[in-house]
């Protein structure tokens, strides 16, 4: 029961963090381009994201049961997977750094497997085909992880040159006026689709430590009151779906403020046009990702989103040497994670 405890803590951790790292995806441009307050954005974002995390659990599911091997995995490594990515969601952010806090979790989720397995690699599942769809790393998570920047990038400049073209007639201060309208339906969206894929990654998490229990016998003694924590099957109750949403909405209304910073400030300048144009792609591609179960980088979408709209200005627009340092921190979120997951999985197996 302490150690159910502990990994329900470290859960609700990882998503109260997730919550104010992440913060920025949503609230950044719109702060930037001066739209809204800070508190006001993150007041908007944390509701936001709250609808959002009430949407669905096709996420959710992936991240329970999608991706390692269930039979390896138990409650120490539940919570070792946790400890690896709150540990890298705190030194990114300490740095000011936009990293995935989706991939830290998936990174740890995979070492600490591996750590349970004595490093038999066929805990983690690759591609598997299931009910004519494929399922695993590879699908869910890898190529998605390569390819949803990209698309980010494109939508944000087709999107930009779009507005250009059918706009081209306003002048400067009638954009910033209607834009700076618009902004606050695209950051809204924006904090709903963040709501919609990352606050189910946690209640993934719950579940499977709930089921891993369960099916050991560690919740056999339990009173009756207490008798919702049993899941002899996946599924994910209506109590962690609250509970997460709430925490991630919590999480967000405190700000990432280092991150906004990065975000809002240091990768481009932003008008009122260009945070609409990248809110809104990014968005999009979120919500599709969400309604496929598929586990995307919020941040990753919207920092080359905002890259592609600011391309369209003029490419030197983009201070390439801040990309440079946040696509370093990407590339490293995996491995770190789950070098750190794969420690800490020994220790707690």
């Amino acid at each position: 029961m302490i150690i159910l405890l502990l990994v329900l803590i470290a859960a609700l951790a990882f998503e109260y963090i997730n919550g104010f790292h992440d913060a920025a995806n949503a609230i950044a441009t719109v702060v930037s381009t001066k739209v809204l307050t800070p508190r006001q954005a993150v007041t908007l974002a944390a509701l936001c994201n709250l609808v959002g995390a009430l949407t669905g659990t096709a996420v959710a599911t992936t991240i329970g049961r999608g991706l390692v091997d269930t039979q390896y995995i138990t409650m120490g490594i539940v919570l070792a997977a946790l400890l690896s990515a709150i540990v890298w969601n705190l030194i990114t952010w300490w740095y000011g750094l936009p990293s995935s806090s989706s991939h830290a979790l998936v990174g740890g989720l995979c070492g600490a497997a591996l750590a349970a397995s004595h490093g038999n690699w066929a805990a983690l599942k690759w591609n598997v085909l299931s009910n004519g769809k494929h399922e695993g790393l590879w699908p869910k998570v890898v190529l998605p992880m390569i390819t949803s920047p990209v698309i980010g990038f494109i939508f944000g400049a087709i999107l930009m040159f779009l507005i250009i073209i059918v706009f081209w007639w306003i002048t400067p201060r009638t954009s910033k006026s209607i834009f700076g309208k618009m902004q606050l339906v695209s950051a809204g969206l924006m904090g709903f689709s963040h709501g919609s894929n990352d606050a189910q990654k946690t209640m993934g998490i719950i579940a499977l430590a709930l089921v891993t229990g369960t099916r050991a016998g560690e919740f056999d003694q339990l009173p009756a009151w207490l008798g919702f924590l049993r899941h002899p099957d996946f599924t994910i109750s209506t109590w962690i779906i609250v509970i997460c949403s709430m925490t991630m909405a919590a999480g967000t209304a405190a700000g990432g403020w280092r991150i906004i910073k990065t975000m809002g400030h240091k990768i481009v300048r932003l008008q009122p046009v260009h945070g609409c144009a990248a809110e809104t792609s990014a968005a999009l591609v979120i919500l599709g990702a969400s309604h496929m179960g598929i586990p995307v980088s919020t941040t990753h979408i919207i920092s080359t989103s905002i890259m592609g709209v600011g391309a369209t200005k003029r490419f030197s627009a983009v201070r390439w040497g801040i990309v440079e340092r946040i696509i370093w921190t990407w590339v490293l979120t995996m491995p770190f994670t789950a070098l750190l997951g794969y420690l800490f999985g020994l220790m707690l197996r």
